[in-house]
């Protein structure tokens, strides 16, 4: 299924970054740390989770639309969703086919960005942002009886959920909280006290960042059963990260886990291509910053999942080594080591020479 590459790669020189972001996506003339799991399709923010002794996949499906306005997404115009399994990190991809299209989302009017997934009451969730009609960002949720899919979505978005990159995560106790944002064409600034202002700017300098979101879910998984709180993420000296600080803020792309009783939630910075990893005692936060998790890929973007399979934890992500276009992405694993000292060990997405 996955011997015919999208194209042969030859690395580019410089990409030009059109209009709306003020720094370059990075390319480079080094060996890559990891390779594409799939190349019959290009494939983008990899939510990854261990699902009936296998290891699932819920990517984002990139096309090539022959749009170049970076200034709002519009480039980044996703129609679909593919599933992606396999028994083994390494082993065979399985691609499941179209497990959602934003044509049998009744509320959506165009782009299915960053998914997540889960399981629960014997039942798997796919929850996915979308523009709505009135071009808005919003959440909602699909089910299925299998990992795979095909997953039927609820004729509404979630209440009080908002902005892209949804990610879930289902505590000990059996509580599942939903996490999300993103600035920008993600429009989480649109979003000051949780209430939509269409002209709200991103916070620059000193403001404070525009922090993130999470609630926890109803027991059904289909709402939200508390207005979502804003996430506080510190620096080391206990103040709220700021706009200016464009190696640490948040961008976008949440995904929280746990290990040794630590939460750890990870998210991009965008602008500065990091994936950086902030620590707590509670799914709600705070979250005090500790450093790098992922170093600047090829592209413009990257988006992480974090999860633990046969006794390893396993970062996946993506870049664009199939295109050399910021747009058309392709998704990568590699293993991740937690140090005993509670940090994590940041990964380099290319080989040292």
């Amino acid at each position: 299924m996955f011997r015919r590459s999208l194209r042969t790669l030859g690395l580019s020189a410089a990409m030009a970054l059109a209009s709306g972001c003020t720094h370059a996506p990075v390319t480079t003339t080094s060996k890559f740390l990891s390779e594409p799991l799939v190349t019959h399709l290009y494939t983008a923010d990899p939510a990854a989770h261990a699902f009936a002794g296998r290891l699932y996949v819920y990517p984002s499906h990139d096309i090539d639309a022959g749009v170049t306005d970076r200034t709002d997404g519009n480039h980044y115009a996703m129609r679909d969703y593919h599933i992606l399994s396999m028994g083994a990190v390494g082993g065979p991809v399985k691609d499941h086919g179209v497990a959602l299209k934003i044509e049998d989302v009744p509320w959506a009017g165009r782009q299915l960005w960053a998914p997540d997934a889960a399981h629960a009451n014997g039942r798997y969730y796919l929850f996915f942002p979308a523009r709505d009609k009135a071009d808005v960002f919003r959440i909602g949720v699909a089910t299925s009886d299998s990992p795979a899919g095909p997953f039927t979505p609820e004729a509404s978005p979630l209440e009080g959920a908002f902005s892209i990159d949804p990610a879930v995560y289902g505590d000990d106790d059996g509580a599942f909280y939903l996490y999300f944002g993103g600035l920008a064409g993600g429009q989480l600034q649109r979003w000051p006290g949780n209430t939509y202002t269409p002209a709200a700017p991103v916070p620059q300098g000193e403001e404070p960042e525009a922090a993130p979101r999470v609630a926890r879910l109803r027991p059904d998984l289909l709402g939200l059963a508390e207005p979502a709180r804003e996430i506080q993420l510190l620096d080391p000296a206990g103040k709220i990260l700021v706009g200016g600080d464009e190696a640490r803020r948040f961008f976008e792309s949440c995904w929280m886990h746990k290990h040794a009783g630590t939460y750890y939630f990870t998210y991009s910075t965008g602008t500065t291509h990091l994936i950086c990893y902030a620590t707590g005692h509670s799914p709600y936060g705070p979250f005090t910053y500790r450093g790098v998790l992922l170093k600047p890929v090829q592209g413009w973007t990257t988006h992480q999942s974090v999860v633990r399979f046969k006794g390893k934890w396993y970062l996946f992500y993506h870049d664009s080594q199939l295109s050399g276009k910021s747009n058309l992405r392709n998704v990568k694993v590699t293993e991740l080591h937690h140090l005993p000292d509670g940090t994590i060990e940041a990964i380099d997405p290319f080989l040292t020479p």
